[in-house]
């Protein structure tokens, strides 16, 4: 490479330099630099890559859980997450996704951490990257019929059960699963400590999200794809002006009390 002459250059070309494979090469040139914004710049591509290397280092923990199958040759691993368990509307959404072992997606974390605009983002990676993935709904009749924690939990066994790729081990947000017949981990707040469970939640939140929206359509006024069925204070108005909607789960409260929902 031919050698180069910071002290040649304007500030705007040595900044573009720092975005291309020279970046190394012309650091400590740039930190001996007698210009003050050239130095800034130096100092600022530092940061980055600190940043970078932080961020990569996190990803690579994100695959601790994963790593005790990938030692056991166990390398299809689901992870498995649901949103929607606490809404008065709407379904309970359960994905999983397994990813191939070790892909680092920047950004990956728990969809509750994520703005809406970079769970879309990451959604889209997801679903290319992903060996499979599965996402199943449970309305609110099913629910009803079995209670939110057990409509959860079935719910899971179906996604892992219609797998495209059959999962040979499952890392799982908290939830038993004891009927399942591969080895399973269920880690509390796994949705942050495990690559497969956040890529699931990611999967599951945006799918469900997607879903509330669409009904505003259906049932204009209950603002579903803003509070995607959460019981808030728009809601509650909703609800006491409109009435309540075959999207309302009559086993939760206060839509029980309204209709008068006893289970058969």
């Amino acid at each position: 490479m031919d050698k180069i002459e910071l002290s040649d250059l304007k500030v705007q070309d040595i900044k573009a330099l720092f975005e291309t494979d020279k970046a190394l090469d012309i650091l400590p040139l740039a930190q001996a630099d007698s210009r003050s914004s050239v130095q800034k710049l130096a100092a600022a591509y530092i940061k980055r890559q600190e940043k970078e290397l932080k961020e990569q280092q996190r990803l690579m923990g994100m695959y601790d859980y994963e790593g005790i199958f990938y030692d056991q040759d166990l390398y299809h691993v689901a992870g498995v997450d649901e949103v929607g368990r606490g809404p008065i509307a709407g379904p309970v959404t359960v994905a999983a996704v397994i990813l191939p072992p070790m892909t680092l997606i920047p950004g990956l974390n728990d969809s509750k951490k994520l703005t809406e605009e970079k769970r879309e983002a990451l959604y889209d990676i997801i679903t290319k990257e992903a060996v499979a993935i599965s996402c199943v709904s449970y309305g609110p009749e099913k629910i009803d019929e079995l209670n939110i924690y057990e409509a959860t939990r079935q719910a899971m066994y179906e996604a892992v059960r219609t797998l495209s790729v059959p999962a040979e081990a499952v890392v799982v947000d908290a939830m038993k699963l004891p009927d399942l017949t591969v080895p399973v981990e269920s880690i509390i707040k796994g949705d942050s400590k495990s690559a497969n469970i956040a890529a699931a939640s990611i999967i599951a939140k945006v799918t469900r999200d997607r879903y509330m929206k669409r009904l505003d359509e259906e049932y204009p006024g209950y603002g579903f794809g803003i509070h995607k069925g959460y019981y808030t204070e728009l809601h509650k108005e909703a609800v006491e002006q409109q009435g309540v909607t075959p999207l309302h789960r009559k086993s939760f409260e206060p839509i029980k009390s309204i209709v008068g929902w006893v289970k058969e």
